[in-house]
């Protein structure tokens, strides 16, 4: 009888993806380097996965979200900032928003006579470098804007120019759902909006979460009850420039119900 067949070939296990994003000891301070604000901050989102990032007042949330977009008024001393494995750190912030990384303001500019529909199609071309036409972009908005509860009339106004804070935070959200990037930060959407405002755009990030499973999501707030709604899967503490905690939902209701004392 024959000796059965030896094969040379060897079992490979698939690599692992690398996570959407990465944050790596990352030290942050003031733009001429004087004052430090954030100092070893480390934090790992894989894709689909909704991270919370909370913090009182001064915590450094909102620095840390500008630094994610390359502000200049902010410099980063040392650490690496990882988009799907590749260090971006030095990358500007344009380029950064090209490769698939979004930062929905705490606080929108208005862009008196630059429609919302315009807007998005400069925006849409940047990002993907495709130039759909006016017709094209207007059938995709509509379709969000329904899926948004939101008045067809908006896309031809002009971007936040009068708008209400809620316009402005679905407004946001609309941009999100367009763009389609690989990675969300909400910059404290919550911020001055009263409940059903909040409740509207938190659905509205749940439907590009629908369309989209794969996109990673940081959303920075002070309260809970944003993520009521987003439910996380990763909470996170932030006090003084430092991540002193991390759990998971259980962590946001203890912090509603006991406040940040414990960690100050």
């Amino acid at each position: 009888m024959s000796p059965p067949e030896s094969s040379n070939s060897e079992e490979t296990t698939p690599a692992t993806p690398a996570p959407v994003f990465a944050i790596e000891n990352l030290h942050v301070a003031t733009a001429d380097g004087q004052i430090p604000i954030l100092s070893g901050i480390n934090l790992t989102i894989h894709e689909g996965e909704v991270h919370a990032l909370m913090g009182p007042n001064g915590s450094g949330k909102s620095t840390l979200a500008s630094t994610l977009l390359a502000s200049p008024e902010y410099e980063v001393t040392s650490g690496h900032i990882r988009f799907k494995g590749e260090d971006i750190t030095a990358w500007p912030a344009d380029v950064r928003g090209k490769a698939g990384v979004f930062l929905a303001f705490q606080y929108p500019q208005e862009f008196p006579g630059v429609s919302v529909m315009n807007f998005l199609r400069q925006a849409l071309s940047a990002r993907k470098g495709i130039d759909l036409s006016i017709l094209e972009l207007r059938l995709a908005v509509m379709e969000w804007m329904e899926r948004f509860d939101m008045d067809p009339a908006f896309a031809d106004r002009y971007l936040n120019d009068g708008f209400s804070g809620g316009e402005k935070k679905r407004n946001e959200v609309l941009q999100l759902a367009i763009l389609e990037p690989e990675m969300a930060i909400l910059d404290e959407t919550d911020s001055g909006l009263d409940i059903d405002a909040l409740k509207i755009v938190a659905n509205g990030v749940g439907e590009v979460r629908k369309s989209r499973p794969q996109m990673g999501v940081l959303a920075i707030t002070h309260f809970r009850r944003l993520l009521d709604h987003l439910q996380p899967d990763h909470v996170h503490i932030l006090m003084h420039g430092k991540i002193v905690a991390s759990g998971g939902f259980e962590l946001a209701a203890q912090l509603d119900a006991e406040g940040y004392e414990q960690w100050r």
